[in-house]
């Protein structure tokens, strides 16, 4: 069954992403997971990293991995500022698990509670929720 279109916009601080009309999205807030249609309720929520799942109009999903940012929910359009939303075609498995990595090794370097620690905290998560958006896109 399809479903009313929307408008969604996707912006990282590099530029568009996406732009056009969806009839879902599926994605993670700092709460839970989120599923949006048409004529949801307005919201404004934080965003964490995971796969962020659009799905156009006529059924074809597009997948993302997704960065930390904001999405925005208002009657006209669905709004995402992220820090990133990549194609899992362009993330390396290999990369990420270095990523990983250093950002533990960060984390166990830095002094409880400071922002180094933070910084390192929220690049695990970034790179956990990427390795599994790109072992995900491989099964």
């Amino acid at each position: 069954m399809a479903h009313q279109p929307y408008n969604l916009e996707i912006l990282t601080p590099e530029g568009q992403v996406f732009s056009g009309e969806v009839e879902f999205i599926s994605t993670r807030t700092e709460t839970g997971s989120i599923g949006i249609y048409a004529r949801h309720q307005p919201l404004l929520a934080l965003l964490t990293p995971s796969e962020l799942r659009v799905t156009k109009e006529g059924g074809e999903i597009v997948r993302f991995a997704q960065g930390e940012g904001y999405v925005q929910i208002s009657p006209e359009r669905v709004l995402l500022l992220v820090e990133e939303a990549v194609d899992p075609k362009d993330l390396s498995a290999e990369e990420l698990e270095q990523r990983l990595a250093d950002a533990q090794a960060r984390a166990e370097a830095a002094a409880e509670g400071s922002e180094e620690a933070k910084r390192a905290e929220r690049d695990q998560l970034r790179a956990t929720a990427f390795l599994e958006v790109v072992r995900g896109a491989a099964a």
